[in-house]
């Protein structure tokens, strides 16, 4: 093995290997595991939560390929509608000129294979780079002929029970892309904005009970006034009771709209009267669903006034009885130039009551960074009430289980207000849906426009136009469970491995994407997607911050990998800013956060970190010192893994027989690699990854590397040793290490297989069942009959007594190379047994020139003393320290340390940095003093312990 671990240097030659040899292939053989990752988008990038949720499911599982299970994880990426369609348009704008209406529907689409065909697998790539066990020869696209046979057949099945329905309906709406989003693709932003109280004249001479002639009304969006249908007051209100049924004049416009009671007008809220539009407001649109107010819209689809309002009723038919004019004014005009204008003429109209500056949020689309409209369009649907109702049961029954359980009370509360769900989408690329028009607007649905003609009996002469809408991709995605396994056919994966047995996911889209899979798999197969959701948080920052591009604290986990130098770290991160001072805060801000890059750490450091995180709270803060860390522990294991093989090959470790003597050290890490086996396997089984990363680190580092390494010397170092028991010491050593390699292969394949290499040929045939990869070996089974609760605790004397010696010799300021003589005394017979059956061990790893048992406490020399349970450690003094000297050195550095903690008392005592200050600078300062005081007490007790010898 090279001298030092370079994981660069071995990752990608594993991987190719692995993938190669067909390793993440099912096996055949066992029983069946399955697990679909959750596709990530054709056009994405590897970002820290993909990262994250990636370890997660390859630590899985790996671990159950290694437990002897067929285990498949099915991969594959979603076409992302959205996201792909706005990259070719920005592409084919750039290198040719043409929008996409320039190229026509065939042409572009056409343009967005060749992309995908080209530059799509960026991210497939990235996840190789994970150390990803996915069987690639089943990779699947959303857009792929098989899937697109599968969302056509649900398509038209739900259609074909009056699931599926199209009809007028309020969505959100991005006037720059000019289709409908879904709320996760709807971004609030907090922001200082007005809010403007409106005067609407009461009609008919009616009164307030003040004797006003109009009512008040505030709004933020005052450019919707135009198509109010009425205003609401609060049917308590005893202020505006007798005017329910009464009529208002809608400024401007000049149409009579009545003034209705609902409990959506707060009475405690500005004036108690509220302006209701219903086709331009989510909550106005259920005001007028209650009241049976009229839909009028008012905007284009690019957002801007049209000459004359469309008027609805509610189930979408027009309506005669409106008048739709609108003023001449402000048709054409973009909403926000519109909302000046309208403004401006209130004002003028002596309408304008008042304006407030008041802080609210503003949605805006995560893709084109335009403000949402909710508008009124005509809109595929999918009724979800019946489908619901299994969904919900198949949670209450335990057929799908949440880890954490809590996750379930989320999911109910969802399911159990739902809303008919918006399937249809204004875009080119996607799942067109399967529904065919004649020149009447007819609408006939089926797989082919041969199928419609068929089915509906129409002649060849009738002229069929397919529906210019795609499917929003969570209804794709909704069949990734079976669709990726060969649905509508019943094929052999589908009934090997559907239900899946876990999904991974967060928690963020447990309603956009569980949810839906459970009611769409239930639906279509009869089975649950999944047997269990393990839900996990999401990624941030140290601080806890989200991590985002505009505040410039993004991570990308393949710089953390491969390193990067600061320069670069900052171009990415302010490189396509258009604000200058805040790409400057933000280059500012990461180079104090990284003054030198970031470091090379490999991959198994970083997905050990990810484990180490993965807790069942809702929220990781990423820490880069445990990045450091957990790079400081493949170093450990791998310099670990020199020392055994050093020792190891060429010589006999028992892999042939033979006389086989195993010491106290080698019987004793037996039994804790027992335990160590069951505390990881019984984390793994509960999803507490933290759990199964933080026990095998123990045993590692702790354990196997600071304890039972430095007690192998003495026997394998030992020309009085005989040679049973270096034989029985070197197999200890090789099978331990060999188990602990298998144990930690799930969470860091890379290393794990690079060392198994060298170790297994060495470790004789209980690693050699399972071919010549550890990623086949057997997982480690703990055996109870192995645990040996007497090696442990003379091994915890042991290291007691060891301990004791150290810390007196950190006390008196003793060097550590130093020999000494040490005394027991005032303990028990079996500390004497102890003694004599271990002054090997301790003599070799306490440095020590002799220790003897001190059968009369009183006869005890001037001594520093530690205790070990009852018994007392002397190391006597006579000769070792020169107490004045040692006695002046501790006066200097107390002095020194009194002199740090008034320095920060008195910068704390300054009400004026406290005040104005971060928050963070403060606590820093704290954190300070507290290790300054810490230090000094021990100095305080270590100066009056040498005093009082």
């Amino acid at each position: 093995m090279d001298k030092t671990y370079q994981p660069e240097q071995i990752e990608s030659r594993w991987y190719e290997r692995w993938e190669a040899d067909n390793r993440f292939a099912p096996s055949g053989q066992g029983e069946p595991f399955s697990i679909m990752i959750p596709p990530p988008n054709v056009t994405g990038s590897l970002h820290m939560g993909h990262a994250f949720q990636d370890t997660i499911m390859d630590t899985l599982t790996r671990w159950r390929r290694m437990q002897g299970r067929n285990t498949l994880w099915q991969v594959g990426t979603d076409h992302a509608g959205i996201a792909t369609q706005m990259l070719v348009e920005r592409k084919v704008a750039a290198e040719e000129g043409k929008s996409r209406h320039d190229l026509g529907r065939e042409a572009f689409i056409d343009k967005v294979w060749e992309w995908k065909h080209e530059s799509g697998g960026h991210i497939t790539r990235q996840l190789r780079r994970m150390g990803a066990s996915v069987d690639w020869s089943r990779e699947r696209f959303t857009m792929d002929d098989g899937f697109y046979q599968a969302v056509q057949e649900v398509f038209v099945r739900l259609y074909e029970e009056d699931l599926i329905y199209r009809g007028k309906r309020l969505v959100n709406w991005d006037p720059t892309l000019h289709t409908a989003i879904s709320d996760l693709e709807v971004e609030n932003r907090d922001q200082q904005g007005q809010f403007w109280h409106f005067r609407y004249p009461l009609a008919d001479g009616a009164t307030t009970e003040a004797g006003r002639d109009h009512l008040v009304v505030a709004t933020t969006r005052p450019e919707t006034l135009l198509g109010d249908s009425a205003v609401a007051v609060n049917p308590e209100d005893p202020r505006y009771a007798s005017l329910v049924g009464k009529f208002v004049t809608l400024p401007l416009v000049g149409r009579r709209i009545p003034i209705v009671a609902d409990e959506h007008a707060d009475m405690d809220k500005g004036s108690g009267c509220v302006k209701i539009t219903p086709a331009h407001d989510f909550n106005d649109y259920e005001v007028g669903k209650r009241q049976g107010l009229p839909l009028i819209n008012v905007f284009s689809r690019d957002a801007a006034i049209l000459e004359a309002a469309e008027a609805f009723d509610l189930q979408g038919r027009p309506l005669d009885d409106v008048d739709p004019s609108l003023p001449a004014a402000y048709a054409g005009l973009g909403r926000f130039e519109a909302r000046e204008r309208i403004v401006a003429d209130m004002e003028a109209a002596g309408l304008l009551e008042q304006v407030e500056t008041v802080s609210n949020t503003l949605p805006y689309g995560d893709r084109s960074g335009d403000v949402i409209e909710p508008l009124l369009t005509d809109q595929w649907f999918v009724a979800v009430e019946e489908l619901a109702k299994p969904a919900i049961a198949a949670v209450e029954n335990g057929d799908i289980e949440f880890v954490p359980r809590n996750y379930e009370n989320m999911y109910f509360a969802w399911m159990r207000e739902l809303q008919d769900w918006c399937i249809s989408r204004q875009l080119w690329w996607g799942h067109r849906i399967p529904a065919w028009y004649d020149a009447s607007g007819n609408v006939y649905v089926a797989r082919t426009a041969e199928e419609a003609r068929a089915k509906h009996g129409l002649s060849d002469d009738i002229v069929l136009t397919q529906d210019e809408d795609v499917l929003d991709t969570w209804f794709s995605s909704g069949l990734w469970t079976f669709g990726t396994l060969g649905w509508p056919e019943q094929t052999e994966a589908l009934k090997t491995f559907h239900p899946s047995s876990v999904l991974v996911t967060g928690f963020d889209i447990i309603f956009f994407w569980v949810a839906r899979m459970i009611m769409l798999t239930l639906k279509f197969t009869g089975e649950v997607p999944f047997k269990q959701v393990y839900v996990h948080g999401l990624v941030r920052d140290g601080q806890g911050h989200k991590m985002s591009k505009s505040k410039g604290n993004v991570l990308d986990p393949i710089d953390l990998i491969d390193g990067i130098d600061l320069d670069s770290l900052v171009e990415k991160r302010t490189g396509n800013m258009m604000q200058p001072q805040k790409a400057k805060a933000i280059a500012k801000a990461t180079r104090g956060e990284f003054p030198e890059g970031i470091e090379p750490h490999g991959t198994d450091a970083l997905r050990y970190t990810f484990l180490s995180q993965a807790t069942t709270g809702r929220d990781i803060k990423f820490d880069m010192g445990r990045l450091d860390g957990y790079r400081n522990f493949c170093n450990k294991l791998w310099n670990a893994s020199r020392y055994v093989l050093m020792n190891a090959e060429g010589q006999d470790c028992g892999a042939e027989g033979g006389e086989v003597e195993l010491s106290l050290a080698d019987r004793w890490i037996v039994s804790q690699l027992q335990q160590t086996a069951a505390q990881i396997t019984r984390a793994l089984e509960e999803y507490r990854f933290d759990h199964a990363s933080q026990a095998l680190y123990d045993f590692v580092w702790n354990e196997y590397c600071d304890w039972y390494l430095e007690l192998s010397k003495p026997v394998l170092w030992d020309d009085a040793a005989s040679e049973a028991a270096k034989r029985g010491t070197r197999r200890t050593l090789v099978r331990v290490l060999e188990a602990v390699l298998r144990l930690a292969h799930p969470m860091m394949p890379y290393i794990t297989e690079e060392i198994w290499q060298r170790v297994a040929p060495l470790a004789g045939p209980l690693s050699q069942t399972g071919g010549d990869s550890i990623m086949v070996q057997p997982w480690p089974v703990a055996d109870e009959g192995r645990v040996d609760e007497d090696a442990t605790r003379d091994i915890e004397w042991l290291k007691g007594v060891i301990v004791a010696v150290r810390n007196i010799r950190a006390e008196m300021n003793i060097a550590p190379g130093k020999p000494l003589e040490v005394l027991l005394t005032k303990g028990s017979e079996a500390d004497r047994a102890r003694l004599a059956a271990n002054r090997l061990f301790l003599s070799k790893l306490a440095k020590l020139e002799r220790i003897d048992w001190l059968a009369d406490p009183d006869q005890a020399p001037l001594a520093a003393t530690q205790l070990v349970g009852d018994m007392e450690v002397l190391v006597p003094m006579a000769g070792l320290i020169d107490k004045d000297a040692e006695l002046a050195r501790l006066a200097k550095e107390i002095d020194k340390q009194d002199k740090l903690i008034g320095g920060i008392e008195k910068k704390l005592g300054n009400e004026s940095f406290v005040a104005k200050a971060p928050e963070a600078v403060v606590q820093k300062e704290r954190d300070k003093l507290a290790d300054f005081a810490a230090t000094r007490k021990v100095l305080v007790e270590q100066r009056d312990k040498i005093a009082a010898l």
